[in-house]
């Protein structure tokens, strides 16, 4: 990828020696990493080079009278105006200019100080405007203007503030083992940003656990990225998020894929570890007998803080566990946890953020004497 602000823009940091080089790093780097764990060779999935980011924020900067976008600067000494931006994909790139031309002819920037963009591999594409101000009915028949213009979904934010043009959604369609999935991806959720590498994510994830007539737990399921995919796998998918959003879109999205055998739960992990051994009893689970499951595998993909002790010894219970993290080092903290019960049979690099330090890791870990 080739970017005139490459040494400025903060977006991309590791980018001497092209992406090759990068990439090398980081496989350089977490081999280091996980040695006392693992010392086979690590599967590495590669990104496009360019044009990978189907989620991207903007700042909008005013200067004089005209509208920028912007960025951080790297060393964190001010902001870049930046006129494009080839992480962003093509269906992005191609609207950036022409939302800000809009946005200058019909005259809707004041106090605008931030725009969001989310799209699909297909071109659907919802952009969030954000605003220091209460927006009006005006706002919303010019922004239909301009949506309508553009072809694309306008949401606007201010302090208390959601106006939907049109949807807060665009449908991703992804390609895995030959099979399509559908997912509806909301405005202001976590999706993952990269698809391609995304697709590689859920590819490697279903070659690590086999088709079982047993039944699976996934934790921190999010709108059900791993777990939709794994109900093909599995008699029965119990999945659980503490995010009400993000369990309402699994179960939209669960719909969508005409999938029946998943019961996606509202609860955070300690709750539902309380209620899958009886401590506790939750209205949430009145409706899941708890005692039909038969779970051998357990599927996590927690947040950046990784897992904490109690989570990983309740994880360390079944006999598989798949790990995806977005942290290596948390990551690395809690297989030192994990490593007391389990082996590390497989990992697995993906290359989620190219030319940044972060990668996403896989992990498949088997109990100790049963390989």
């Amino acid at each position: 990828m080739n970017c005139k602000y490459f040494g400025e823009c903060g977006a991309c940091i590791v980018y001497e020696g092209g992406y090759e080089h990068q990439l090398s790093l980081k496989v350089e780097l977490n081999k280091d990493r996980f040695k006392p764990y693992y010392e086979g060779e690590i599967s590495v999935f590669r990104s496009p080079q360019s044009h990978y980011r189907s989620r991207s924020e903007f700042k909008i900067w005013h200067k004089d009278d005209e509208l920028y976008y912007a960025m951080n600067h790297v060393n964190k000494s001010g902001i870049v105006f930046v006129d494009e931006c080839p992480q962003v994909s093509e269906p992005i790139a191609a609207l950036m200019p022409k939302l800000l031309t809009a946005i200058k002819k019909y005259e809707i920037g004041f106090k605008l100080f931030g725009a969001d963009f989310l799209s699909s591999s297909a071109g659907e594409i919802v952009v969030s405007l954000l605003y220091h101000r209460k927006l009006d009915e005006s706002w919303s028949e010019i922004a239909q203007k301009i949506a309508s213009e553009l072809g694309i979904y306008i949401i606007g934010r201010s302090r208390g503030q959601k106006l939907v043009v049109g949807q807060d959604y665009v449908t991703e369609l992804l390609n895995v083992e030959d099979r399509e999935f559908k997912f509806h991806y909301i405005e202001n959720s976590f999706t993952q940003p990269n698809a391609k590498v995304n697709e590689q994510m859920i590819a490697w994830a279903l070659k690590n656990l086999p088709k079982s007539e047993s039944d699976l737990l996934e934790l921190y399921c999010g709108a059900g990225n791993f777990t939709i995919p794994f109900a093909g796998k599995f008699r029965k998918v119990l999945a659980t998020e503490i995010s009400k959003s993000s369990i309402n879109a699994a179960k939209a999205n669960m719909s969508l894929n005409s999938v029946e055998n998943i019961a996606f739960v509202r609860m955070d992990v300690g709750e539902f570890v309380q209620a899958l051994e009886g401590v506790r009893e939750f209205n949430r689970m009145k409706e899941i007998d708890i005692k039909s499951y038969d779970i051998k595998a357990i599927f996590v993909d927690p947040p950046r803080s990784g897992m904490d002790e109690a989570t990983c010894e309740f994880a360390s219970r079944y006999d598989t566990i798949l790990y995806i993290s977005c942290n290596p080092e948390t990551l690395a903290r809690d297989l030192e946890s994990l490593s007391k019960t389990h082996s590390v049979a497989e990992m697995a690099l993906f290359d989620q953020f190219p030319y940044t330090h972060h990668a996403e890791m896989g992990v498949r870990l088997v109990k100790k004497g049963s390989l």
